[in-house]
């Protein structure tokens, strides 16, 4: 009997150390969080960057922003503004106030309307980025937003996708839902609910700056969905401020 019952309170032992140590290990598993995968939580890298701590001036060209769609430009500067030491870049997007044309001075963003939407590829905003280098760093860009986008949410979720490109990230169409900025519009003009980066937009964004520092590509020989890559060699004009 005694015998019986030394092995019984042994057995029992085993199984509460085992349902102890099965627990933890679920408890665990709970924690960890998600890797980010290229393809289905993450985007690939390799587009134009901004130079790492740039002070980018940004301008939105006042003819063709209403009002109340400023503040949610701004949102969106102000969210990536926000990850800008977690990311690695150390860029800051500075709103320097309106413009009547596209600018082409140094370290310069032009925000502005105009006819790019794509039905095919759900797309309404698009890139251009200009490099006097050659390379994947850029000198000054222009982000240009179809009149389609009414919605202001709508207009909050695509500029912020847009800026994403700014930090070396692409399209990520196969991405799961809510899992990055670059991910595809389900509808033109109705909100993603994606109006800041994303935890791996931020970890893709730090690798893309830590590349950076390695090796600087040559400028991109692609275009992307909705993006016009393109090299420029005219000389950077810098508009004189007691003008």
């Amino acid at each position: 009997m005694k015998l019986k019952r030394t092995i019984s309170l042994i057995l029992m032992s085993v199984i509460i150390g085992l349902g102890f140590r099965d627990a933890n290990t679920q408890a665990a598993n709970e924690t960890t969080p998600t890797p980010c995968q290229v393809g289905q939580q993450a985007p690939a890298i390799g587009f134009w960057t901004w130079a790492a701590n740039a002070n980018v001036k940004v301008y939105f060209v006042s003819a063709d922003f209403k009002a109340e769609e400023i503040p949610y430009l701004l949102t969106a500067l102000n969210n990536w503004n926000n990850v800008s030491e977690e990311t690695g870049s150390g860029v800051k997007l500075e709103y320097k106030g309106s413009t009547t044309q596209q600018l082409s001075c140094a370290n310069c963003l032009t925000i502005m309307r105009g006819p790019v939407f794509d039905k095919s590829k759900r797309h309404a905003t698009s890139l251009t980025a200009f490099s006097v280098g050659h390379d994947q760093i850029i000198t000054y860009a222009t982000i240009v937003i179809d009149p389609i986008l009414t919605n202001p949410r709508a207009l909050l979720d695509a500029f912020a996708h847009e800026l994403g490109h700014n930090f070396g990230l692409l399209d990520c169409f196969t991405c799961k839902k809510k899992s990055t900025l670059m991910n595809q519009f389900k509808v033109i003009n109705e909100s993603n609910n994606m109006a800041a980066p994303s935890a791996c937009d931020i970890a893709q964004v730090r690798e893309a700056y830590k590349e950076l520092k390695v090796r600087v590509r040559p400028s991109p020989t692609f275009i992307d969905q909705g993006e016009e890559p393109e090299d420029d060699d005219t000389p950077i004009i810098i508009p004189n401020p007691n003008k």
